[in-house]
């Protein structure tokens, strides 16, 4: 009998032919773009609520209990990866519009498909649901600090701090609050429990209809601009490369067993760029490729993991 876990089997398949499909139509048939658009919003909030759905906040104390893995994953995700992607942007990215674009969304650790691609990966999935909630409440607090820490001062001048909180509060913090009820109704009553249930279906197919209409939305954009994204290509390509040694070092160091080692690698190799995307959306037409540089993360990320499953579990035993 099919289960979720059949689809997110395939989910690299669902992914890479949304992609494809909405650069195709993005680039010839503009006018589905600009009115896919407008979806994007509704269609983030749905997606970051199903995902926080599944995120399993309650597990919060399981993770508090296993403090020498919680610790590698803290340390690797939020001191040892900054320092990687300030020395990384320092050395090849020159525009700091660009930069802030890597730092938007390299800071933050991914809370959706890294828990399914650890499992592909032959990863400790139990030890990678237990610690997301835990990686989601220190990203947010902690990224506008490294985005304070690391970007230019005329580049922070010109964000426009309301529209920034509009799209945190209304993408980000509404659909988690919104899943935290949830959660909590779904402890009192069987029928919410099973909406629960029935939701974990939803993530896989919702982040393939996100894609999509990102992809058929900038197509244009996109593919206008990546010839001077080279460089940032190129940090994000260095940076898949590098992250998974990063991780096996620090989680070695620590004594962890290989499945946790490997969990902690996949933690550092995937971002929460659908996280950021909103954030970067909001942002003033000057900053506007922030938005281009995220979509091309997603991708390169994409491919990056396919070749992760493969390789991971051969390089961390």
């Amino acid at each position: 009998m099919p289960t979720p876990l059949t689809l997110e089997k395939y989910q690299v398949v669902v992914y890479l032919v949304a992609v494809a499909a909405g650069l195709a139509i993005g680039l010839f048939a503009p006018p589905t773009g600009e009115w896919l658009e407008w979806s994007l919003w509704p269609l983030l909030a749905a997606l970051l609520y199903v995902t926080f759905t599944q995120t399993h906040l309650e597990s919060i104390g399981s993770a508090l209990v296993d403090r020498r893995f919680l610790l590698v994953m803290l340390t690797v995700n939020f001191v040892l990866i900054p320092i990687l992607v300030w020395g990384l942007t320092r050395l090849f990215v020159d525009d700091p519009i660009l930069a802030m674009g890597v730092f938007l969304v390299l800071l933050v650790p991914c809370t959706d498909w890294f828990v399914t691609f650890s499992q592909l990966g032959r990863a400790d999935v139990p030890r990678a649901i237990a610690a997301t909630p835990i990686l989601l409440l220190a990203q947010i607090l902690l990224l506008p600090f490294y985005l304070w820490l690391f970007t230019e001062g005329d580049i922070r001048a010109d964000w426009e701090l309301s529209s920034l909180l509009g799209a945190f509060v209304l993408i980000i913090l509404i659909p988690l609050a919104a899943a935290w009820l949830t959660d909590l109704s779904g402890r009192h009553s069987r029928k919410v429990r099973r909406g629960i249930e029935m939701m974990a279906w939803l993530p896989v197919p919702l982040l393939g209809i996100v894609l999509f209409a990102i992809m058929t939305s900038h197509a244009p954009q996109v593919v206008g601009q990546v010839a001077g994204l080279g460089a940032v290509v190129l940090v994000f390509v260095l940076y898949i490369i590098l992250v998974p040694w990063i991780a096996e070092a620090a989680s070695r160091l620590a004594g962890l067993p290989p499945e946790a080692r490997r969990t902690v690698a996949f933690s550092a190799g995937t971002r929460n760029s659908f996280m950021v995307l909103p954030i970067a959306l909001a942002l003033p037409t000057s900053l506007q490729p922030v938005v281009t540089v995220i979509i091309l993360q997603s991708l390169v990320e994409l491919l990056g993991l396919i070749a992760y499953t493969r390789l991971i579990p051969r390089m961390i035993r």
